[in-house]
C-alpha cells in the first residue's frame, strides 16, 4: 500500500497515471460488453467510469489484477446489473441477459473474455449509426473506440471543446431516443452500414494525414488512431475485403509520415521525400493486408482496395522516377468507376499527366476547373499549378498557387504554396 503517491519519472508514472493509461487502452471493451447488457451506450460509459473510479480506489491498495481489462469489466458488469434492479423492469431485464449475470465471477477472476470482441463490433456500428451526422459519428467513435477526451477531440479538429461535447451527448441522447439495437447487422444491411463505419475511420485518418486547418499539417496522434480502429476491424471482420482495404491504405500512408514534413514542420512533396525514412515495417503491413483483401473478395476490388493498390505503386517505388504511373493512372481509371467524385478525377488528372505529359493532365484539370463542384477547394488551383509550371508557363502557374494558398486553411500547407508561387516567378 502507497502511504504517499510516488512521484512520476520519465520511466516510472505515478499509480494513478498507470490505472488511466490501462484504462484507456480497455475502455472500448469494457463500455461494448456493458453496452449489451444496458443496452445505452451513455449508460455504458458512465458505468465504465464507474469502475475506473473503483481501480483508482483498489488497486494502489490491493496491486494491480492479472487481468486489468477483465476485472474492470467485471466491476462495471455488476453495476449494469445493480442499475437494471432499481428500475422497475429489472424482471424483463434479467430475463433478457441471463441467469449468468447472477454468478458474475468476483473481479480478482478473469471474466471470460469470448464474446467481447463481438460486442467491441457491435459497439462500432452503433457509433457509426447512421441517423448520427458525420460529425457526430467521428466524435462519438474517438470518445469511445479511440479513448480521446473530449478535450482531445476538440484540438484534433480546431472546434470549442463545448462543441464536441454537445455532439457527443446528442448522439447518445439520439441513439437512444430512436431506440438503435446494440447490434452488428450481417447480410445487406452490414453492407449498407460497414461503408460509414470505415468512412469515419478515414476521415480520422485524414484529417491527422492533412490537416484542413491549423497551424500544424500533420497530427500523428489522429493517424494513430484511425489505423489502430482499423486493425481492429481487420481482426472483428476478416471476411470483408473492404475492411482489410482500408487498413492497407492506413498502412501504406503511415508508412510515409515521417518523411512528409521537415525538421521544422515544413510539408514536404512528394517528389522531395526522402523515402530512405518510409517505415518500410509499415509498408509490409500494408502489402499483406492488401493480399488478404484479395483473398477475401468475391468480385472486383472496392474503393478502398483500390486506394491501397495506388498507396502500393507509390510504396513499391524506392525512388520517384520508378513511381509505375501508369498503372496508377489505371488504377484511378478503376476508382472513378467504383466511386466517381471529382476528387478521384482530380487525381487521375495527376497520374496521367505523370504518365502522358503535363499537357494531357491539364486538359483534364481544365475540365474540371469548368465544373462547380471543385470550386473552392484549394487543391484544383496547386494542381494546375504545377501543371502549368511544368509546362514552362511561370506566370499563369504563380497565379493558380496564389490562388490555392487563399483558399487553404492551413498555415503550413498556405506557406508552400506562397512558397511555390515565389518559386514559379523566378
Amino acid at each position: 500500500m502507497w502511504a504517499v503517491e510516488p512521484q512520476p519519472t520519465a520511466d516510472r508514472p505515478t499509480p494513478a497515471q498507470a490505472i488511466e493509461t490501462v484504462f484507456r487502452l480497455q475502455a472500448p471493451r469494457v463500455i461494448a460488453g456493458v453496452a449489451r447488457i444496458v443496452r445505452d451506450v451513455g449508460i455504458a460509459e458512465e458505468l465504465a467510469q464507474d469502475a475506473l473510479v473503483a481501480a483508482l480506489e483498489q488497486w494502489p491498495r490491493d496491486g494491480v489484477p492479472d487481468n486489468p481489462g477483465a476485472w474492470l469489466t467485471a466491476i462495471a458488469r455488476r453495476r449494469a446489473v445493480d442499475l437494471i434492479r432499481r428500475r422497475e423492469v429489472y424482471a424483463r431485464k434479467l430475463a433478457e441477459i441471463g441467469r449468468d449475470l447472477e454468478t458474475t465471477a468476483p473481479p480478482e477472476e478473469p471474466a471470460d473474455p469470448d464474446g467481447i470482441d463481438d460486442d467491441l463490433l457491435r459497439l462500432v456500428f452503433t457509433a457509426c449509426h447512421p441517423v448520427l451526422s458525420p460529425q457526430a459519428r467521428t466524435a462519438l467513435t474517438l470518445r469511445l473506440l479511440g479513448g480521446l477526451t473530449t478535450a482531445e477531440i476538440a484540438r484534433a479538429f480546431l472546434v470549442p471543446e463545448a462543441t464536441v461535447a454537445q455532439r457527443i451527448v446528442r448522439a447518445k441522447r439520439t441513439l437512444a431516443a430512436k431506440n438503435v439495437a446494440f447490434e452488428a447487422p450481417y447480410g445487406p444491411d452490414r453492407a449498407a452500414r460497414l461503408g460509414s463505419v470505415l468512412d469515419v475511420v478515414y476521415l480520422i485518418f485524414n484529417e491527422g494525414y492533412a490537416a484542413t486547418a491549423g497551424d500544424d499539417w500533420l497530427r500523428p496522434g489522429l493517424c494513430e488512431d484511425a489505423l489502430r480502429l482499423a486493425r481492429v476491424l481487420s481482426g472483428l471482420m476478416p471476411g470483408e475485403p473492404e475492411v482489410h482495404g482500408l487498413t492497407a491504405l492506413l498502412e501504406f500512408q503511415a508508412a510515409r509520415a515521417p518523411a512528409r514534413t521537415a525538421p521544422d514542420g515544413t510539408p514536404v512533396l512528394l517528389k522531395d521525400q526522402d523515402r530512405r525514412r518510409w517505415n518500410r515495417m509499415l509498408i509490409a503491413r500494408g502489402v499483406h493486408a492488401l493480399e488478404r483483401a484479395g483473398a477475401s473478395a468475391a468480385g472486383p476490388p472496392g474503393p478502398y482496395a483500390l486506394q491501397a493498390a495506388i498507396a502500393a505503386c507509390h510504396a513499391r517505388a524506392y525512388t520517384y522516377e520508378e513511381t509505375d504511373w501508369r498503372a496508377i493512372a489505371a488504377l484511378y481509371g478503376l476508382l472513378a468507376v467504383r466511386a466517381p467524385s471529382p476528387v478521384v478525377e482530380l487525381n487521375r488528372a495527376v497520374a496521367v499527366s505523370m504518365a502522358e505529359g503535363p499537357l494531357r493532365g491539364l486538359e483534364l484539370v481544365d475540365a474540371l476547373a469548368a465544373g462547380p463542384a471543385l470550386r473552392g477547394y484549394h487543391l484544383l488551383p496547386s494542381v494546375r499549378g504545377d501543371l502549368l509550371a511544368r509546362l514552362g508557363r511561370a506566370a499563369e502557374a504563380r497565379e493558380e498557387f496564389l490562388r490555392a494558398a487563399e483558399l487553404t486553411r492551413n498555415e503550413r500547407e498556405r506557406a508552400l504554396l506562397l512558397r511555390r508561387a515565389d518559386q514559379a516567378s523566378g
